[in-house]
């Protein structure tokens, strides 16, 4: 144990007034400001259910088209910036000055505006007037000082770089040099279109990400962040090193709902990292632990810091496809996280917390969990296909049946809780800590789970919107949230009515004000990111990046996406989650997309968003802007930086993913078979905790080097099998431009061709680039170019594109008039490129005996020496 295993936490004041400042504002006037503050920010989230209910179509009126939302969304984020946020370190944190008062509400106007003259502004599209010019110019100089206030600096200076770059482009550095725009121009573009400011990002947060951040806030005010924590404690605190095993969990669990990974952070790290302390890990290991793991709530679906409503958006493809594609990824960077914490707690022989549980054979452990499994597995299905057969049987009446279901279910649990003694926050400066049991802490709070299931059945069987399914899951957490204190009461028989609702009325109350307290950052950050996004259509910048960084890289494929890593860092440094997805996402994924297409590699839109969301969270780690690591570093009083290092270091393996589902496409179950996919999950996740032994340098001893090599070589083909079955066997083979016809009728069908090309991109520049064609149906090979939209004509040997059909498979694909065929490369037959996982195994098998006879040998040597 460290010498400052029982140093106190930092007091918890500080730490609220840390999260206070990142993410809710620090400000807390008295008197009627504070009354007026917390109106307002209620008022916002009652905006936010009523236009995202039913209601204004059953009863005809407060309809909103979503430019008319997002400008009264904005309007509201900017106001209570402006009351919430100081200016300055020392302004006033108990009252709110007339200044802040006046300029609060110049920008709720200039926000205001493009709702009030809807009308007028669209019977003037891309002809502003005076009016609108100087309303824009003081709106986006407002919103950058709000985002100043409610995020720092860096998002300020990244919107900066970009207006200004828009303004002054033709005295820019010719590689990025551009005819440049008028002030009216980026003002239109920016304030008055929906290209800009009002453009897509925030238009996302007004329609899913505000609900699901109201819905995260009202879980925890209901009591259920407190019973996630407990019941990852119960469950695994007495294992070897099982606080932190415990915070790895409960941050996964809280990442689940939570939109801030500073907030995460703190939240459980004030109870998880003195008690990581406490069983021997150092100050910044524990906080490292901490950071490691709520950054990772950030990848965890279903909300992803928002970035998931995001992707949606910018990648076209349905909520439930982004959820199943980031799900394998997230799940074994948890699971590795705590095989990490597991080896360190091996590596200094340390033990768990004292178990309030009554000892168990290893065997009933084991018959117990899998009971559990199998029985949560079996409510499932008999969900999933139960109400699957009763709503044809149904009909319009199934979601009163299914209203009622959850209501009996609901009651069920909380008399089954009540049987329970209630869950209290233990002091984790204590000098002893007792586990509290397992069956209780678990059964206590099983009705927090009911709005969860709401919220996944809206979403994967009704098939609603994210919005939508948000609303009828924050509308049953209402329901709990006003009766779980009477019913809980009246179980126990010690009722107050009248108390008892007044409590729950309160409890909602405090979560509508702090869902929307938290909404600020986040409205404000996509609002301030949306510069950066209408920046890059008005300017083109996006074209000019990739030339920047092809150059830089030399054409090197594996040098692009270090590179675009390596930006991405540096973008997301200082930004919230969802702002850094955005800057991102705007600037780096169209150049991996199009620079892997002109060198072979051709990645999934999906998996290029990922990839760049997975590197601008690691700036929340990463030095020497990493702020989860400070907030940690708050708690643990250790060093920050220090913390920072070693939190990247235990982040190494969510770093490696990304480039391995470049690569490797299936990480991301796209294209793969059910049966497939669970086969993928439990090699990928042996290959990750494999890695992960490899860079802890331990797993059943101490690695000597050359162990350390041959594990990184086994995690890389269990991860990557295809690359070493590329290199004994091409997948496919050449065939000759004017043969394309045939070669696409000899394919399979639903396979793939991959086709480059040659001819001239959008502003007549010379382009080569790649295609992968998907071999439409058909039985002839004339049927098939005709299915895939695309006729050729040919000279000699040479195939050119004569036609490409309006909106068929071929245009979709990029196919245009007069491009060259290049080069044609149809699959072939060949072995299963899993058979490569064979001896991989083997080659783990070796290291696995070399260490086993190590630690015995070890083991024999340390049982000799106390005998004698």
């Amino acid at each position: 144990m460290t010498n400052d295993t029982h140093q106190p936490a930092k007091p918890a004041v500080d730490l609220d007034e840390m999260v206070a400042a990142s993410d809710t504002g620090a400000r807390a006037p008295v008197g009627f400001q504070g009354k007026l503050l917390v109106s307002i920010a209620a008022a916002w989230s009652l905006f936010q259910l009523w236009i995202a209910s039913p209601l204004p179509f059953v009863f005809g009126f407060g309809v909103f088209n979503s430019t008319e939302a997002r400008s009264i969304h904005l309007t509201f984020a900017l106001t209570l910036a402006f009351m919430a946020y100081p200016a300055l370190k020392r302004s006033p944190r108990d009252r709110i000055p007339l200044f802040d008062w006046a300029i609060g509400l110049v920008a709720a106007f200039c926000a205001l505006y493009i709702y009030i003259f809807y009308a007028q502004l669209a019977e003037r599209p891309g002809a502003p007037i005076t009016q609108d010019v100087i309303i824009g110019v003081i709106g986006l100089v407002l919103l950058l000082e709000a985002t100043r206030r409610a995020l720092g600096p860096p998002l300020v200076i990244v919107a900066m770089v970009f207006l200004v770059y828009s303004l002054l482009g033709p005295y820019m550095p010719s590689i990025v040099a551009h005819g440049g725009v008028s002030v009216d121009g980026l003002v239109n573009h920016q304030w008055v279109s929906a290209q800009g400011v009002f453009g897509i990002a925030l238009g996302v947060s007004t329609s899913f990400v505000f609900l699901f951040v109201l819905f995260g806030a009202l879980l925890d005010k209901a009591g259920a962040g407190n019973y996630f924590i407990k019941v990852a404690f119960s469950l695994l605190g007495h294992y070897r090193g099982g606080p932190a095993k415990a915070a790895v969990v409960a941050s996964g669990m809280t990442g689940l709902i939570s939109g801030s990974s500073i907030a995460n952070t703190v939240t459980t790290g004030t109870f998880t990292i003195p008690m990581m302390k406490r069983v021997g890990f150092s100050s910044e290991k524990a906080g490292a632990v901490e950071v490691s793991s709520s950054v990772n709530g950030q990848i965890m679906p279903p909300v992803m810091g928002a970035a998931a409503f995001l992707m949606v958006e910018y990648v076209g493809i349905s909520y439930v496809e982004v959820i199943k594609h980031a799900f394998l990824p997230a799940l074994i960077s948890y699971i590795a996280l705590l095989y990490i914490v597991h080896l360190e707690a091996l590596k200094a022989n340390m033990q768990g917390l004292p178990s309030a549980n009554p000892v168990r054979p290893l065997l009933n452990k084991v018959i117990s969990f899998m009971t559990g499994l199998i029985l949560v597995m079996a409510l499932s299905f008999g969900v999933y296909y139960g109400l699957g057969w009763l709503k044809p049987l149904l009909g319009d009446a199934t979601p009163w049946v299914v209203s009622v279901a959850l209501a009996i279910a609901y009651v069920g649990l909380l008399k089954l809780g009540a049987r329970y003694p209630e869950l209290e926050l233990d002091d984790p400066n204590s000098e002893v800590i007792h586990l509290p049991q397992t069956r209780p802490t678990v059964m206590v709070g099983l009705h927090y789970i009911l709005p969860v299931v709401v919220l996944v059945w809206c979403l994967m069987v009704e098939r609603l919107s994210p919005g939508l399914s948000a609303f009828w899951a924050t509308v049953f957490m209402i329901f709990i949230m006003l009766t779980q204190r009477p019913l809980i009461a009246l179980f126990r028989q010690r009722s107050q009515p009248l108390d008892d609702v007044k409590e729950g009325a309160q409890d909602l109350w405090n979560g509508l004000v702090a869902g929307a307290r938290n909404m600020i950052g986040i409205g404000i950050a996509t609002a301030a990111a949306g510069i950066v996004v209408g920046a890059v259509s008005q300017t083109g910048v996006g074209n000019l990046l990739a030339d920047v960084v092809e150059t830089l890289a030399m054409g090197n494929l594996m040098l692009i996406l270090l590179l675009t890593a390596v930006l991405s860092l540096i973008l997301g440094m200082g930004l919230p989650t969802t702002a850094n997805y955005i800057v991102v996402a705007a600037l780096m994924a169209p150049v991996v997309v199009t620079l892997g297409q002109q060198n072979g590699l051709l990645v999934p839109l999906i998996a290029v968003h990922l990839f760049v969301f997975y590197f601008g969270i690691m700036a929340d780690v990463t030095p020497p802007v990493g702020l989860a690591s400070f907030a940690a570093a708050a708690v643990s009083g250790g060093d920050p930086i220090r913390t920072g290092f070693q939190a990247f270091y235990y982040s190494m393996r969510t770093a490696a993913l990304p480039f391995l589902f470049i690569f490797n496409t299936d990480l991301l179950l796209i294209d793969v078979t059910v049966i497939q996919g669970i086969l993928i999950f439990i090699v990928s996740t042996i290959a990750m905790l494999i890695f992960a032994a490899a860079t802890q340098g331990y797993m059943l001893t101490r690695s000597r080097w050359y162990e350390t090599l041959l594990l990184l070589l086994v995690a890389f083909t269990l991860f990557r099998p295809g690359y070493w079955m590329d290199k004994i066997h091409d997948p496919y083979q050449t065939v000759a431009p004017a043969e394309f016809a045939e070669a696409l009728m000899r394919a399979d069908q639903g396979s793939h061709l991959r086709v480059q090309i040659s001819g001239e991109d959008a502003v007549g520049d010379p382009l080569v680039t790649y295609r992968l064609v998907p071999v439409p149906g058909g039985q002839t090979a004339v049927e098939r170019m005709q299915n895939l939209g695309l006729e050729l004509y040919m000279d000699a040997d040479r195939a050119f594109v004569d036609m490409v059909e309006f909106g068929s498979l071929a245009a979709d694909i990029g196919f245009d008039f007069d491009q060259e065929i290049v080069e044609v490369s149809a699959p072939v037959d060949r072995w299963a490129k899993e058979w490569v996982w064979v001896p991989g195994f083997m080659l783990f098998g070796l290291v696995y005996w070399l260490q086993r006879r190590r630690h015995a040998r070890k083991g024999h040597a340390v049982q000799t020496v106390t005998e004698a």
